[in-house]
């Protein structure tokens, strides 16, 4: 055989070999990609996924999204036009009981009025879980879907997957049907990992809708677009004949294309929430999709729905049931005579007329910043939304000729908006203004105040309207700091044991949230909630001042004993100043942080300690007088400390300044913040005389 004959044989062995190395390779690819769709097929899983205890990527979480799959898509409708689908598929691994929230799933419908309304289709669900090694299911049943009102405009359906256990995979499918063109964002990051997620948005030709992420995310998908052509079939009828009673129906077929985009993606982190987080939501990798304009065949606009915050204010005043409430005054003319006698400061007008509304309507629970059934009606019943309050409060005080407005606002736990919509609003409250000075208003609170808004509406900024149409933002986030200040008295026993009393006082919005949680607690349970996590605390003849008087700061005072404060070690005594009010270590775990720390106001905390040292025993040692500061005094922590005679007397304080503190300044002020707690259980060493 020549050289050449054999050059040429192990040239062609060679290349065989290579040809069944890629076609092996390329089998393994097909296996893989179809063992990758079993695994995600509805209503069947794997003995792998159920045998999992942690998840391989975040241990610490309690529960993981498998697989998240959603696909939207409009379809055409002789009567309606285009109508939405959203199908919806999920797969979920529950580790723990701290995750068997994640076995629940809240959908919101929303109603428009009329056949405007949102409906839930094709809902489907099992949990699996493992018994003597086998993988059984539970059906998800009827009974385990239910709908309740969540306000005038928006209904939720809650689906509710049945026999729960530690280590179970619950799996649910649903579509939402819509009328409505405007589509709800997209979510790509949950608060626990993904595992995969699938997501395909498929919009006719004719809508052109602008893509806004989440610049405050810190995570985004990698987004692939392209066309698919589509048809639909449409029917026209035309009558024959100047004098026949005829009837022709013509079926037609028309050619489009959608516009698609598509998201694939793995192991998608959890955002982590964390210690004065506000709302995540702010923060998650999502995406809106703004419907800006509509377009004919030819791809030309007929019509731009493009917006502005500045338009979106002028359609809301214009509303009936907004601006149109706002002229109304006949109902409550006598009321307002006789509660405003005297009274002439346009300020004083709105604090009288603010507390006459709380006392006369009362928030039946439901946001909205219009008025559901009438300011009139809402009056007369004694019960309303948060637009009926609010909205009859600013006509009540128009009416007097106080310039009073609507401010609107979505509220902390509705977000914040990626682009103008009337959807990004769903609460409103009041400012007057006097002499170039403004205050706020909302009457839906029983203990609010003038400029002391409750907490779910401290959300970065609100849009003010004034009566011309015209339209701004507010700062809504409070200036003035709250304080709250402790006297603690300590006296030391003969057997270590300590026993004192304590008097607290909190002003402005910790007033609010003390007044909130605990007026009309019994002093049993308010008790209990004090001594919580406390140790072997005992706590007596407590007293709860101006719980109802919110002109008066809140003052509480009690009386307590413990027999756990102090170490008796060698015969020296070793304790902590705050004893059972010491932080005990530092809510702010994470080395980084994606989102702002959010403190939600400024505010201060004062502590006055004084010690009365037991007969016989002297100070051996204190912490030293120290002052920690963070970015400029925008925080800043004192604690300074003296002997007087049998008396050990401390001032602690923390003053923040900011409330927000950015990702960016997380770091420095993490350090800073864990400076504080290892001051704060600094040991004082009493040895004898």
């Amino acid at each position: 055989m020549t050289k050449q004959r054999l050059f040429w044989l192990k040239n062609k062995l060679i290349l065989n070999l290579k040809m069944k190395k890629l076609l092996s390779l390329w089998a393994l690819t097909l296996i893989t990609t179809f063992i990758q769709a079993q695994d995600y097929k509805f209503g069947e899983v794997s003995i792998d996924e159920l045998n999992e205890n942690v998840h391989p990527q975040d241990p610490d979480t309690n529960a993981a999204i498998l697989y998240k799959n959603e696909d939207i898509s409009f379809y055409f409708s002789q009567s309606d036009g285009f109508m939405q689908e959203r199908v919806v598929h999920q797969r979920i691994k529950i580790y723990n009981k701290e995750g068997y929230d994640w076995a629940t799933k809240r959908v919101y419908l929303y109603n428009g009025g009329g056949n405007k309304t949102e409906k839930l289709r094709n809902v489907k669900g099992y949990t699996f879980n493992k018994i003597n090694g086998e993988i059984e299911k539970d059906k998800l049943k009827k009974d385990g879907v239910f709908e309740e009102e969540f306000n005038e405009y928006t209904k939720i359906n809650t689906i509710t997957m049945p026999n729960v256990q530690d280590g179970s995979v619950v799996e649910f499918t649903y579509k939402i049907v819509s009328p409505f063109l405007e589509i709800d964002d997209i979510y790509f990051q949950s608060l626990i990992p993904m595992n995969r997620l699938d997501v395909k948005i498929s919009t006719p030709q004719f809508y052109r809708y602008d893509k806004l992420t989440n610049l405050k995310a810190s995570y985004y998908p990698n987004i692939k677009e392209h066309k698919e052509n589509k048809k639909y079939n449409s029917t026209s009828s035309s009558r024959s004949g100047a004098y026949i009673s005829k009837t022709n129906f013509t079926r037609s077929t028309s050619e489009y294309f959608d516009n698609v985009l598509e998201i694939s993606e793995e192991n998608i982190p959890g955002l982590v929430e964390e210690s004065y987080s506000g709302n995540l939501d702010n923060y998650i990798s999502k995406m809106s999709m703004e419907l800006s304009a509509i377009l004919n065949q030819f791809g030309a606009i007929e019509k731009s729905l493009s917006t502005t915050w500045d338009k979106v204010s002028k359609t809301i005043y214009e509303y009936s049931s907004f601006g149109g409430q706002l002229k109304r005054s006949n109902f409550f003319k006598d009321d307002l005579a006789n509660i405003l006698s005297g009274v002439e400061a346009p300020f004083d007008k709105a604090s009288v007329i603010h507390s006459f509304v709380k006392s006369k309507v009362k928030w039946n629970g439901n946001y909205g910043f219009t008025s559901h059934n009438g300011i009139r009606d809402a009056y007369k019943d004694g019960v309303g939304n948060v637009g009926d309050i609010n909205l009859l409060m600013i006509a009540m005080l128009k009416s007097q000729g106080v310039n009073a407005f609507p401010v609107l606002i979505s509220t902390r736990n509705n977000g914040i908006p990626l682009f103008p919509t009337r959807k990004g609003f769903n609460y409103v409250i009041t400012l007057v203004e006097d002499a170039g000075k403004y205050i706020l208003l909302d009457a839906t609170e029983t203990y609010s105040e003038v400029n002391i808004l409750p907490q779910r509406a401290l959300n970065w900024q609100g849009r003010l309207i004034k009566d011309d149409g015209t339209s701004g933002w507010i700062d809504l986030r409070p200036s003035e700091k709250s304080v709250e200040t402790t006297s603690l008295n300590i006296k030391v026993n003969d057997d270590f044991t300590i026993e004192g009393k304590v008097r607290k006082s909190l002003t402005s919005h910790l007033a609010l949230r003390y007044r909130d949680r605990y007026t009309g607690v019994t002093s049993e349970d308010h008790i209990k909630q004090i001594e919580k996590d406390k140790g072997d605390l005992v706590i007596s003849t407590l007293n709860f001042e101006n719980s109802k008087d919110t002109s008066k700061p809140v003052m509480l005072t009690y009386e307590y004993n413990s027999s756990d404060a102090i170490d008796n070690i060698g015969g020296n005594l070793y304790f902590s100043p705050l004893v059972f009010l010491t932080m005990n270590e530092s809510p702010f775990k994470l080395d980084k942080r994606d989102y702002p720390i959010d403190f939600i106001m400024p505010f201060e905390d004062k502590y006055l300690v004084n010690i009365m040292l037991p007969e016989g025993y002297k100070v051996e040692s204190m912490p030293e007088n120290e002052i920690l500061q963070f970015k400029d005094g925008a925080a800043q922590f004192t604690y300074v400390g003296k002997v007087n005679g049998r008396y050990l007397q401390m001032s602690i304080s923390f003053e923040l300044s900011e409330s927000l503190i950015a990702p960016s300044e997380y770091p420095v002020f993490k350090n800073f913040f864990e400076k504080i707690v290892e001051k704060q259980n600094q040991q004082i060493v009493l040895t004898k005389a």
